[in-house]
């Protein structure tokens, strides 16, 4: 995965990538913007979303700024249902992890589309610091067993190990007042292959890898393994405009 990422991502930003076929200066666009959803392997059904605006370089090359904020979860969280209140939970998780990834980058054109059908085949590599959000994960706990003492807290491995006890989660919002930071940086690479009807709009899939990493570990489960290096596969839906 790390030499897939090296080698696109070393195309990408230096067009090393042998010319295919010379195109024509009309059919390049100056600005394009795109937005879409991220699925990755280290995410949940939806990873997360994004929002890309690219810029003209030359006929092969173009240039893009963004921003992604996904989830991060921990391969062990399981979800458990409360027989009291049939609520859910996930037992052992201390916080949320969420990732915004502001990036720049660079399109390489490997396969250039007709104006109005076909599908283009871009090279895609970008890098940039990621801002790690942790979120404490609230609890409803029953703290005597017997229904007089329950009270939404923050999940602590050490005062919370009944599983019987654990009576559902709260929301996300509940903890965003008590988010840490813990900054990193990322790099991904990839392929994507866009097609439109039409020269004016876009759609398509994103499809690679990305590594990211933390000086400071993110804790998510306490009592299992974490890590503060990520590597992953993704996919991006998106869709766009361009002019």
């Amino acid at each position: 995965m790390i030499r897939f990422l090296a080698f696109i991502l070393a195309a990408a930003l230096l067009g090393a990538t042998p010319a295919l076929a010379q195109q024509q200066e009309d059919e390049s666009f100056q600005n394009e913007l795109s937005y879409g959803v991220n699925f990755n392997s280290n995410g949940g059904l939806i990873g997360g979303a994004f929002i890309r605006s690219s810029f003209y370089m030359n006929e092969r090359m173009y240039q893009f700024g963004g921003i992604e904020v996904v989830e991060v979860k921990h391969p062990k969280e399981n979800r458990y249902y409360s027989l009291v209140s049939g609520d859910s939970f996930i037992y052992g998780k201390k916080n949320y992890f969420f990732v915004v990834r502001p990036h720049y980058g660079r399109e390489l054109v490997l396969f250039r589309k007709a104006a109005d059908s076909g599908v283009q085949v871009n090279a895609i590599g970008a890098i940039g610091p990621s801002l790690g959000l942790l979120v404490p994960y609230y609890i409803d706990y029953n703290y005597n067993g017997n229904g007089t003492d329950i009270r939404t807290v923050p999940y602590d491995e050490r005062e919370h190990a009944n599983l019987d006890y654990i009576l559902g989660s709260d929301t996300v919002f509940r903890g965003f007042g008590e988010t840490k930071i813990k900054p990193g940086v990322h790099a991904k690479a990839g392929l994507s292959f866009e097609y439109g009807r039409y020269r004016e709009s876009i759609a398509g899939i994103e499809v690679g890898v990305s590594v990211e990493y933390f000086p400071s570990k993110p804790v998510i489960i306490p009592l299992a393994d974490n890590n503060n290096t990520f590597t992953a596969v993704y996919l991006n839906l998106y869709y766009g405009s361009r002019k």
